[in-house]
């Protein structure tokens, strides 16, 4: 059963109780990311997230680490361009140890001076670590290419010269701006009672008080760009792909099916065409990424780099093909059945289950019940698809990254 409720302070809290479950995740998701950050502090909000785990004014790093595993939990965080977010995972009769810790890094992070020196370079550890895995770097590039100069093509982790300069006092001002009760969803999921988890986030993360910070977001602008980075790899890796959807947009269920069409399964266009069919990339899958205010659709490919060309060409030809080729009713309705099959299977996760209710908390201000998102997956036509097709895939706006040992200088308008 799903359950909204605000605390005094702002702070909403939203919750689905699963009586059947075992255990319980609940997450604190603060509406920041690195989006959010100004170039001379990109990477703060990544950095933050590690701090608030070394140590509080109850407990050291270790005790919070001993403290987790005693109860067999999970207890962990993560950043992304739009959000913050801090979560832990318990068996259900160990949810008051988990939400004291949770709480106690949240609200009494000390932050001291050595563990920020430490972290530091850990974090430094951890972008030398991305710079030296081409399939992840290459995504970094391939969104400052799209997004040129907006903080949307910020790195998440950030850069080397910021993270050496951060301070304690740059931490507390950036709680301060962003972690206000307005910008903060708690979401809880699993074998639950609602009364008393209101009654204790309400003792606890009730008692916050900032004042909200006005934050002045530069609206995106995806840029038709070609970059090319020269790196002795054996293969070169690639990234392609256009403007997509907004998190809210009306259309966005056609874009999942288009998604999933393209190159979202090992059944999809691209992968039968490009790896078993022509044997010409290993790894080779498209995704949907979306945000308040705009999104993209890229493909993503690993390839010899005399194979390169060819590649990309049997990419773009796809976006010709189901631009002008209305998908036939046999592949949009396995389309439709992979993505419920995986929206089910999925929910069955208290995590992911948590992550759902968060995140529709934060973009739609609402919840979608499961029936109501297969309804909507359903409902997709074989039209629907084709004009978001046409929308999407326009000679002026594709944008191209390649990581290795050759570099691409243009591409093929559509």
């Amino acid at each position: 059963m799903f359950r909204k409720d605000v605390l005094d302070n702002g702070i909403r809290v939203v919750s689905e109780t699963i009586p059947v479950s075992h255990s319980v995740s609940i997450g604190i998701w603060v509406m920041v990311g690195s989006r959010d950050e100004p170039q001379e502090k990109n990477g703060i909000s990544h950095f933050l997230e590690h701090m608030f785990f070394k140590g509080t004014e109850r407990r050291s790093a270790k005790d919070i680490a001993i403290e987790v595993d005693s109860i067999g939990g999970e207890l962990n965080a993560f950043t992304s361009r739009e959000e913050t977010t801090f979560y832990a995972r318990t068996l259900d009769e160990h949810l008051p140890i988990a939400l004291d810790i949770l709480s106690d890094i949240f609200l009494h992070s000390v932050f001291d001076l050595q563990e920020i020196e430490k972290e530091k370079r850990i974090i430094l550890e951890e972008i030398k670590m991305v710079a030296d895995t081409p399939d992840d770097y290459v995504h970094d590039l391939y969104y400052k290419t799209a997004w040129k100069d907006n903080p949307l093509g910020q790195p998440v982790l950030g850069r080397k010269e910021v993270i050496e300069s951060l301070k304690k006092e740059n931490l507390i001002d950036y709680i301060e701006g962003y972690y206000y009760p307005e910008n903060i969803v708690i979401s809880a999921a699993g074998n639950l009672n609602p009364d008393s988890l209101l009654r204790y986030l309400d003792e606890t993360f009730g008692r916050l008080k900032r004042n909200k910070h006005l934050n002045n977001k530069i609206l995106p602008k995806f840029v038709g760009n070609v970059y090319g980075k020269k790196k002795g790899l054996e293969s070169v890796h690639l990234c392609i792909g256009v403007e997509g959807l907004k998190y809210t947009d009306e259309n966005r269920y056609s874009l999942l099916i288009l998604n999933s069409i393209l190159g979202n399964s090992v059944s999809s266009r691209l992968f039968q065409e490009i790896r078993e069919k022509r044997g010409l990339a290993y790894a080779i899958f498209s995704y949907a990424a979306s945000y308040r205010d705009t999104g993209m659709l890229t493909v993503y490919a690993a390839t010899d780099s005399s194979k390169v060309r060819e590649v990309i060409d049997l990419i773009l030809k796809e976006f010709i093909i189901i631009k002008k080729d209305i998908v036939c009713k046999d592949e949009l309705r396995k389309a439709k059945e992979q993505l419920k099959g995986n929206l089910i299977l999925s929910l069955e996760s208290t995590i992911n289950k948590m992550t759902q209710i968060g995140r529709q908390e934060i973009y739609f201000s609402r919840n979608f019940a499961i029936e109501e998102m297969l309804h909507n997956i359903d409902a997709v036509t074989s039209e629907q698809v084709q004009r978001i097709a046409h929308s999407l895939f326009r000679k002026d706006s594709i944008a191209l990254t390649t990581l290795g040992p050759v570099t691409i200088k243009e591409i093929p308008a559509l």
